[in-house]
């Protein structure tokens, strides 16, 4: 194990619900003795998927468990999932103090940790995030779903964690595609940062800017400070609005736009950072358009998104089809669709009386 960062994520209306972040490398080898210093439980149910579970189950000793494995892919974050996880805690008697282990990325995170908050109404929850969408964005901040026939997570709950064990060690076995999929999130950091409220100024954008090679290098250092920096903005966020009833819904830039792309598709063309990615730079077209960003903002932000290439285009999908998709967004309200829009250099703004027109018109170049 070498240099250890922690933080925390420190809710004031919940001092309780307080935790711990630490981002190191080869933090797996000690999983079993960090995990005790969180949980008091007698049991640990971890969950993974197949991929996972083939590159770490056989090298990581967490004693008093049950690993559950499931199917790998977005496609499976689904209420059947949900309730093979519930039924294996049955099973194997989890009691109320109890742990639900999410050893995975986005989707494992989110599905066992809405089990957790349903299981006894609420057993011990901790988040061993493998990929780095997961390590910069989704581990944090409890959010906690699966996804309906109809949308991608709309039916959930807030729940937090009682840790998040990231260990950056694992990236190494990460595809070039989901380590992509990842940097989709951190560049929204980059694009929201101002907005995060944060006492601390990254500069985030210039630091990608600068950085590109050794972050596709996955050099130990800037994979690190990347983390940090990025789990450092989404918990400002969190502390200040837990449940999203206001400055969170920042954190959802592109993200109305990549829930459509993602909905049409099946969850099975695109991984969630392609279509964020997208999302992302429809949003900025939308902003552009509205006359709330300047055209060299516009360009200098298209150019790094582009240097990463995180974001697709050619989805040929129905417009009117991905414009009704966009009601079903948990921003939606009053039946309207709510907007987060760049609104200057790093920071963003809630919009609502946009036009089917301004939609089209934004989405046009990737159809």
């Amino acid at each position: 194990m070498t240099q250890l960062i922690e933080q925390k994520v420190n809710i004031p209306e919940k001092q309780a619900y307080s935790y711990d972040i630490l981002i190191g490398r080869n933090l797996l080898e000690n999983a079993d003795e960090i995990i005790k210093k969180y949980t008091k439980a007698n049991k640990l149910l971890i969950v993974t998927n197949e991929t996972v579970a083939k590159l770490y189950m056989s090298n990581i000793n967490i004693k008093n468990s049950v690993w559950l494995i499931l199917e790998d892919g977005e496609e499976y974050k689904n209420i059947e999932n949900y309730k093979l996880i519930l039924d294996t805690a049955v099973e194997h008697k989890l009691e109320r103090n109890d742990c639900i282990i999410a050893f995975g990325g986005g989707v494992i995170g989110d599905m066992a940790g809405f089990a957790a908050a349903s299981y006894m109404r609420g057993c011990d929850f901790i988040q061993i995030p493998t990929t780095l969408l997961a390590q910069v964005d989704s581990s944090v901040g409890g959010k906690v779903a699966i996804n309906h026939e109809h949308g991608k997570n709309l039916i959930g709950a807030f729940y937090q964690p009682k840790l998040v064990l990231t260990d950056i060690s694992v990236l190494k076995t990460l595809p070039l595609r989901q380590l992509k999929t990842g940097l989709a999130e951190v560049l929204k950091y980059a694009f929201i940062e101002k907005s995060c409220a944060c006492p601390l100024n990254y500069r985030l954008f210039d630091f990608l800017k600068q950085n590109k090679q050794e972050i596709f290098d996955l050099n130990p250092d800037i994979m690190s400070k990347l983390i940090d920096i990025c789990c450092t903005l989404k918990a400002s966020v969190v502390n200040q609005d837990e449940t999203e009833k206001g400055l969170r819904a920042i954190l959802n830039l592109g993200h109305t736009f990549a829930h459509s792309i993602e909905n049409l598709t099946n969850y099975t063309v695109y991984t969630h950072g392609e279509a964020v990615g997208a999302g992302i730079k429809m949003a900025f077209k939308l902003a552009l358009i509205r006359g709330l960003i300047s055209k060299d903002y516009f360009e200098s932000a298209m150019e790094l998104i582009d240097d990463y290439d995180i974001a697709p285009v050619g989805f040929n999908l129905d417009k009117e089809k991905f414009y009704e998709e966009m009601f079903l967004d948990k921003k939606a309200k009053g039946g309207k669709i709510r907007f987060i829009l760049p609104n200057s250099h790093y920071s963003v703004v809630s919009v609502s009386d946009i036009t089917k027109e301004h939609v089209f018109e934004s989405i046009d170049d990737f159809m």
